[in-house]
């Protein structure tokens, strides 16, 4: 072998070309395709499966409070335009539909306007007849029925203050209801019982003072309809009032369903501040954390 073929073999061999570097517009690009993919998820996630939902109003207590957040289990009822963010008509009717049980507590659209989400109780489905006398629920004409319970306290909050001033209103439902608590807190009580459906789904509710809605006449729950009521009696504008804005709902279209509540995953009493870091420990309620319904 000759000196220059040793030479020859002993040469590098030719590397294989540097990728050049992507410029900071492609970075830019490709960040932005990132970003509008996990949009596009997280969209559909909580369109189609699960969704928070936070409490603003009393009208679910004592199971919820003001400043309880919720995730809502989208799969429970089917899917309509409502299923979707701003009720955007995507959907055409019904799919997947499937009735409510009575005593699931659903979230929905609220008649008339359709534009906000409210959360009720399913007392009546459709085909059942509903009464209310001196307060207590006649369903298909049996009473439904009602056991004393210990009277529920609840410490008045910042989140329960807020409320009250928004709607010009009391923390506690009169100040007749209002105490001072052991602690020296101002705390609300109030009458509590145990209602009980024919299905045996049993749940508490407040009825705190003899209301005109305490009596209502015999209703027979059309086809594709619901009768919500929320379980504080005397704080909830529900199926016992027509269908008027921010006064009540009537009969609820199953059509308007956005879910079924399915588990407490956090709640908050309004005291946290953001330049208090240790306030949002001290603000959440962690034992109302991981309730189901």
């Amino acid at each position: 072998m000759t000196e220059a073929s040793l030479a020859a073999d002993n040469s590098p061999s030719p590397s294989a070309p540097t990728p050049a570097p992507a410029s900071a517009k492609e970075e830019a690009v490709d960040t932005v395709r990132f970003l509008a993919l996990l949009a596009i998820a997280v969209l559909l996630f909580r369109s189609f499966f699960l969704s928070p939902f936070n409490i603003p109003s009393e009208s679910m207590q004592p199971r919820l409070l003001i400043g309880d957040y919720l995730l809502v289990n989208k799969m429970a009822y089917g899917y309509t335009k409502h299923s979707l963010p701003f009720s955007l008509p995507l959907i055409p009717g019904r799919i997947f539909p499937r009735t409510p049980e009575r005593g699931d507590v659903v979230v929905f659209k609220a008649p008339p306007a359709a534009d906000n989400d409210y959360i009720k109780r399913v007392i009546g489905l459709p085909g059942d007849s509903v009464e209310l006398r001196d307060g207590i629920v006649w369903l298909n004409g049996k009473p439904l029925p009602r056991e004393p319970m210990p009277d529920f306290v609840i410490p008045v909050t910042p989140n329960m203050i807020e409320a009250a001033r928004a709607s010009g209103t009391l923390p506690c439902y009169a100040m007749e209801f209002e105490e001072v608590g052991p602690d020296g807190q101002r705390q609300c009580r109030y009458r509590q019982f145990r209602e009980t459906l024919p299905n045996g789904k049993s749940y508490a509710i407040l009825d705190i003072v003899p209301i005109a809605e305490d009596n209502v006449p015999l209703i027979i729950v059309p086809e594709g309809h619901l009768f919500l009521m929320g379980d504080n009696r005397d704080r909830s504008a529900d199926s016992r009032f027509p269908a008027m804005e921010n006064q009540g709902i009537g009969l609820v279209p199953e059509e308007n369903l956005v879910g079924h509540a399915l588990v407490s995953m956090f709640s908050t009493d309004g005291s946290a501040s953001w330049i208090n870091p240790i306030s949002w420990f001290t603000a959440a309620r962690w034992n109302r954390i991981g309730d189901g319904f």
